[in-house]
């Protein structure tokens, strides 16, 4: 059930990414500390002092927009999860994605039931279809299944995330430099566009985040550092987005505007891969290598592409549970001693270069679930982010995150439904502690 697996975990495969990674992710206190405008990463030290503040002056309070804007006095704690585990503790946020596939034809259908199709293969209810649009009862008007995540969100007391994940398998092209090539096609990108307007307008004027496509800018950048000279069918595509150029910048330009037309209480951001400069940053166990500089090339590409009209970024520390690697022959476990590379540290560190060189908090997310109680085995796998996260949120912060958010890259991670209760646990404590506040 494609729908199903979106809601619970996601579907996000193969996110190996061009440098070997999938995600971003991280923070400081006690470690990669901030001094006289230096961050020191690994054995490297590099001057913050161009980085943008906030309209307030402060680098500390990036994040205090975004979270004025959700009406939270803290940093956000969220997941991908079950209406059940959403139900048994105090989240702040939910999240899901959107992916799979669009209607066949320009515009979406009317009807679930006649005349909807998407791949050639009938959306109503006794065959089932890849968009996402049908993935309910077929008497229900198009929609339905977004509208009823964020109805029930809204009911739990917590932020309704949409992660837009299209390109890739809604193209059939291959993963990386093809998925990016694939935006030169007018007729598949006015169906793009038209489809990411229906999502936009089922949530309508309801507050929400929009998170646009993971690993798909990070792919764009290791294809060519400067997004204008990518070309991409954008307002030769939809009318949409009539004076934005026909380009990867222009794409991201044009999609955050279209937020702002269609759903105007939400809030829009951009992903960051912490590999998209080719170099791995989160993995990196070199001493020598600056982060800090990294993530600035990283926030550059981005603010060509739209982000400084957004309002965070999205970063993601691993794709999968550390265990799980472990089964492939890949380390990809961070040392929560912060001793040696890598460590949470440096990815705290370059999620504080990236934040404040865009001047964008950090929503970190697909944070995995796995805790190191678990027995590695499928859905059960062993990882140390949750506990670090959720026990360092003041690094968090200090890193200016807005939001941790967890969840599984696919269906063979762990999910707070087979994590033995532990993330709803660390939750409830976090709750009952008052929250991290987001300026230190």
């Amino acid at each position: 059930d494609v729908a199903a697996n979106m809601q619970s975990g996601g579907v996000k495969a193969g996110a190996m990414g061009g440098a070997g990674g999938t995600g971003a992710g991280a923070v400081m206190s006690g470690g990669a500390a901030t001094t006289g405008g230096a961050v020191t990463t690994g054995g490297t030290s590099s001057s913050t002092s161009d980085a943008g503040p906030d309209a307030g002056g402060n680098p500390s309070c990036i994040s205090t927009p975004l979270l004025t804007a959700l009406k939270r006095d803290h940093v956000l704690v969220g997941a991908s999860m079950s209406d059940a585990s959403a139900q048994a503790a105090p989240f702040d946020a939910r999240y899901l994605y959107i992916s799979g596939g669009f209607f066949d034809g320009a515009t979406p259908c009317d009807s679930c039931a006649t005349g909807c199709t998407a791949s050639g293969a009938s959306c109503d209810n006794t065959v089932g279809c890849a968009w996402w649009g049908c993935w309910q009862y077929d008497q229900l008007p198009p929609g339905a299944y977004l509208r009823d995540f964020v109805a029930k969100a809204e009911g739990d007391g917590q932020t309704p995330m949409v992660t837009y994940y299209e390109v890739l398998q809604a193209s059939g092209a291959g993963e990386g430099s093809d998925e990016v090539l694939a935006t030169q096609d007018a007729t598949f990108m006015g169906r793009y566009l038209a489809d990411f307007a229906f999502v936009l307008d089922q949530i309508g004027t309801r507050p929400a985040l929009i998170h646009i496509e993971p690993d798909f800018w990070g792919y764009a950048e290791q294809l060519n550092e400067d997004p204008h000279a990518i070309s991409a069918a954008v307002a030769s595509a939809s009318s949409e987005c009539d004076g934005f150029e026909d380009s990867i910048a222009g794409l991201g330009r044009c999609m955050i505007a279209m937020v702002r037309a269609h759903a105007q209480n939400a809030r829009v951001g951009l992903h960051a891969s912490g590999w998209a400069t080719k170099i791995d940053a989160l993995q990196n166990n070199d001493a020598s290598l600056d982060v800090v500089a990294e993530a600035r090339k990283l926030a550059d590409f981005l603010l060509e592409c739209g982000a400084a009209e957004s309002d965070f970024i999205v970063v993601d520390p691993s794709d999968r549970d550390a265990a799980w690697y472990d089964t492939q022959g890949q380390n990809r476990w961070w040392d929560a001693t912060n001793t040696t590379l890598p460590n949470f540290h440096q990815a705290f560190s370059w999620a504080t270069a990236l934040a404040e060189r865009a001047s964008k908090p950090i929503v970190w997310w697909q944070v995995p679930v796995g805790n190191e109680s678990l027995n590695n085995i499928s859905q059960r796998w062993q990882d140390n982010r949750v506990d670090y996260f959720m026990s360092h949120m003041d690094e968090v912060a200090a890193a200016h995150g807005a939001a941790v958010l967890f969840g599984a890259g696919d269906g063979e991670q762990t999910t707070p439904e087979t994590d033995d209760g532990h993330l709803i646990q660390l939750v409830k404590d976090y709750d009952a502690s008052g929250g991290q506040k987001p300026c230190l």
